[in-house]
């Protein structure tokens, strides 16, 4: 394993957003709009792994400060700027102690539970703000600077949760997907994860970033929640 200062890191995403901007890859317009989206999305997340946790018997999120809504609480530095700068990134992770859990489930269970959190928060606040974007279409005059800006605050909110809660699920090192897969897999299949987790992390990093992947996986999940938003709709029109 190899380390890289946070100086460092500072400084490579600077250099992508420079290259982004100019390129036509991100505007400044595009991530004010995205900022609330961030911020909103990686609270909750990490909020939601310390409740679960809370909740199977671990007090470590509440000891250490987690069991709330501050977004000071929850948000890396790091994890922010490469949300905002490539399009995916992560939150300052909650810490458990797995012999803390009250053993209502196994352990892996309980840890599957906790990890599984975070990805189903996001995909609940990106469901809820879909139906306020829907409202203030239907609603709200369309010609107007106000409803621009809060559409696309709306919209940015949307897609940065279904972005977090997609990627977070991928089951790779350190995401929560590779928790929740850990609870179906056996010991040798662990094992080689653990052993080769760097390497796929690398591999997820470059398919994310050179492909679209994560754009297929996103629209597919936002179509089906559009599909059941309408119909949502359709019952009381």
């Amino acid at each position: 394993m190899f380390n890289i200062d946070k100086r460092t890191m500072y400084i490579v995403l600077a250099v992508i957003l420079l290259i982004n901007l100019l390129t036509g890859g991100r505007s400044i317009e595009g991530i004010i709009f995205a900022l609330p989206g961030v911020i909103i999305a990686m609270t909750f997340h990490e909020f939601a792994h310390a409740w679960v946790a809370t909740k199977l018997g671990d007090d470590t999120p509440r000891i250490q400060g987690r069991l709330n809504l501050n977004p000071m609480s929850h948000i890396d530095p790091i994890g922010l700027l490469c949300l905002i700068v490539v399009g995916f990134g992560w939150g300052r992770p909650v810490e458990i102690n797995p012999r803390n859990f009250d053993g209502k489930y196994s352990i892996s269970k309980a840890e599957a539970l906790v990890a599984a959190a975070g990805p189903i928060m996001n995909f609940i606040l990106a469901f809820l703000f879909l139906i306020i974007f829907n409202l203030v279409y239907i609603n709200i005059d369309q010609n107007t600077t106000q409803t621009y800006i809060i559409q696309k605050i709306l919209g940015g909110i949307v897609s940065v949760n279904l972005g977090l809660g997609v990627f977070n699920l991928i089951p790779v090192h350190p995401l929560d997907g590779a928790k929740i897969l850990n609870h179906f897999i056996g010991f040798r299949a662990k094992e080689w994860l653990m052993n080769n987790q760097y390497i796929l992390t690398i591999i997820l990093f470059i398919v994310v970033y050179y492909t679209n992947v994560m754009g297929y996986l996103i629209n597919g999940v936002l179509n089906g929640m559009a599909w059941l938003v309408d119909l949502i709709f359709s019952l009381f029109t």
